[in-house]
C-alpha cells in the first residue's frame, strides 16, 4: 500500500524497470502479510558485456537462498497474531536453497548438496530471504572473502563467517582449497534479543569435492552462539565500499535534511470486542506507529494529488527525548504506548537525507534490520548505547564507508546512514523483521518529481481506481 497496491487474487501485474548502475546480488519477493515466506528469488545483475568484475572472474556462481518454514499456512501465522496481540508463531526450520537439511526429522535424507572441483573458486550469492531471523553462516574449514553487498561492491574482506539479516545479500568467494572430501555449510539464528522465543535450529547443505568417497561423513563447522552479538558487530562493522570499483559513489557531504529516528517495539489497546487479551505487540519510530493505507496507494495519492490518506508531518527528531537504552524506560508505562499515524517525510528532489538511526530499550533492546525501498545508502558509522554528536561524528567514515539498502542497527546501539533522494515517488522505510512491520515499526518518504514541479501533476480523475 505505499508503492502500489497488493495484485488481487487471479490477477497479473507487468512490472517494466531499467537497471541503471547496479550490479550484483539482489532478490524479489511478496510484500503482503507473511507470503514472503517462500514467494521470493534472486534478482542477479551481471557486468554488461565487456565488463568484468573487480575480483578474478570465479568458476561458477551459485547462490544460496537462505529461508524460513513453517508447517502451517504463513497467512494465519500472521492472522493469528494480529488478533490475539502475541508474538507469531515460530518458524519450525530454516532452508538453504529450499532444503531444510538433514538436522530435521522431516528432511532426513533431503538436502542442498553442491559440487566442488578442488582449486577453483566460486561466487557464492548469499540472500537471507528469513522472515523474522538474522542467521550466521559457516562452511566448514573454509574461508569466505566477501566482495559485495546488497549489489554494492565492497573491499574484499576475509572471514570464517557471515552474518546477514532479512533482505540483506552478501556475495563471498570461496576456493575449495581443502583437501578432497565433504564439508557442511550451515546456518542458524543471530537472536540478540535477551529473553525471546526465536526458532534455535540449524540448516545444513553439503559442499562435496569431486571424488570425495559417498560414505565420508561431512565435516561440521562450530557456529557462533546465537547471542554472539560481538561476533556479528565485528562483521557488519568491518566491511568496506570499493572506491574506484564499478558504480562506486561517493559520500555527499551537503546535509539538506537530518534525522534522528527512534526504532523500537511498544504496546497498544486491545480493540473492543477482539479475542486479544491485555495490551498487544506494536512498534514504533520517532514515537509514532505506522498504520498503512486501505483504499489508495500512497504512490496513486502523491502522484494525483489525493488528500487524506498521508501526512507529511513525521517528526526528524523523537518527540520526547530520553534514555533511549536504558531498560529503566519501562517503568514509565505512558512511554510503552505510541500513537497510531500515516506519517511520511517529504524531501525535495536530489536533496541529501542523513538518518540517525537509535535502538531503543522499550520491552527490551535488539537488532533491528532498517530497509529503505527505491535507494542505496552510505553506512558512515554504527556503534553501541545512546549515539553522541559531540564523540561518535569522530567516527563517521567518508572516506570508504560500505553501501547498501538494509542496514542491521546494532543492538541496543546505533547506525548512521546518508543518501541522495533522487527517485521520486514515495518509498517506504521498514524494519525487515516481518513480525515488526505490521506493528508499525515503519514510516516513508515522499520524493518529490525532479524537472516538473509538483504543481503540474495531473488532477486526480474522476473516478480513480481504489486498491
Amino acid at each position: 500500500m505505499i508503492t502500489q497496491c497488493p495484485i488481487r487474487p487471479g490477477c497479473k501485474y507487468i512490472y517494466k524497470f531499467t537497471i541503471i548502475d547496479q550490479e550484483g546480488t539482489l532478490w524479489w519477493h511478496a510484500h503482503v502479510s507473511f507470503l514472503r515466506a517462500t514467494v521470493y528469488g534472486a534478482l542477479i545483475i551481471r557486468p554488461r558485456d565487456g565488463h568484468s568484475y573487480p575480483f578474478p572472474m570465479p568458476y561458477k556462481e551459485v547462490p544460496i537462498l537462505l529461508g524460513e518454514w513453517w508447517n502451517t499456512n504463513v497467512f494465519d501465522v500472521e492472522k493469528l497474531a494480529v488478533a490475539t496481540g502475541a508474538a507469531p508463531n515460530l518458524s519450525i526450520a530454516y532452508t538453504i536453497n529450499g532444503w531444510p537439511g538433514d538436522l530435521y526429522p522431516c528432511s532426513e535424507n533431503q538436502m542442498y548438496k553442491l559440487k566442488l572441483l578442488q582449486g577453483r573458486t566460486y561466487l557464492l550469492r548469499i540472500i537471507n530471504a528469513a522472515l523474522n531471523h538474522e542467521l550466521f553462516f559457516k562452511i566448514a574449514n573454509h574461508k569466505l572473502t566477501v566482495v559485495s553487498i546488497d549489489a554494492r561492491y565492497t573491499e574484499p574482506y576475509v572471514t570464517n563467517v557471515v552474518v546477514t539479516a532479512p533482505g540483506q545479500t552478501v556475495d563471498v568467494l570461496l576456493t575449495a582449497d581443502q583437501p578432497i572430501g565433504s564439508y557442511y555449510m550451515a546456518a542458524t539464528a543471530y537472536a540478540s534479543a535477551d529473553g525471546v522465543l526465536f526458532d534455535n535450529t540449524t540448516t545444513r547443505g553439503v559442499l562435496a569435492y569431486d571424488g570425495a568417497p559417498s560414505s565420508t561423513t561431512p565435516l561440521m563447522p562450530v557456529l557462533p552462539d546465537f547471542n554472539d552479538t560481538p561476533t556479528a558487530h565485528k562483521f557488519y562493522s568491518n566491511l568496506t565500499g570499493l572506491v574506484g570499483g564499478p558504480h562506486w559513489e561517493p559520500v555527499p557531504l551537503k546535509v539538506d535534511r537530518e534525522m534522528l529516528v527512534t526504532i523500537g517495539l511498544g504496546l497498544e489497546p486491545c480493540p473492543a470486542n477482539t479475542s486479544c487479551k491485555g495490551p498487544k505487540l506494536s512498534a514504533s519510530m520517532n514515537n509514532v506507529s505506522f498504520v498503512r493505507p486501505t483504499s489508495l496507494s500512497m504512490l496513486q495519492a502523491f502522484f494525483f494529488n489525493v488528500n487524506g490518506v498521508y501526512t507529511t508531518d513525521f517528526p526528524a527528531k523523537p518527540t520526547i527525548e530520553f534514555d533511549y537504552t536504558n531498560a529503566s524506560i519501562n517503568n514509565n508505562i505512558p512511554m510503552l504506548f505510541a500513537p497510531k499515524g500515516t506519517k511520511v517525510t517529504k524531501v525535495k528532489f536530489n536533496s541529501t537525507v542523513e538518518i540517525i538511526f537509535q535502538n531503543t530499550a522499550i520491552l527490551g533492546v535488539e537488532n533491528h534490520p532498517m530497509h529503505l525501498h527505491g535507494f542505496d545508502f552510505h553506512v558512515l558509522a554504527q556503534g553501541f548505547g545512546n549515539y553522541n554528536p559531540a564523540t561518535d561524528r569522530k567516527k563517521h567514515n567518508f572516506i570508504n564507508p560500505q553501501m547498501r539498502n538494509t542496514i542491521a542497527v546494532p543492538a541496543g546501539g546505533w547506525a548512521v546512514t546518508r543518501f541522495t533522494a533522487n527517485n521520486p515517488g514515495v518509498w517506504v522505510l521498514h524494519c525487515h523483521l516481518d513480525m515488526h512491520l505490521p506493528l508499525g515499526l515503519a514510516t516513508a518518504f515522499v520524493v518529490e518529481n525532479g524537472p516538473t514541479p509538483e504543481t503540474t501533476l495531473p488532477p486526480p480523475p474522476v473516478d480513480l481506481p481504489q486498491c
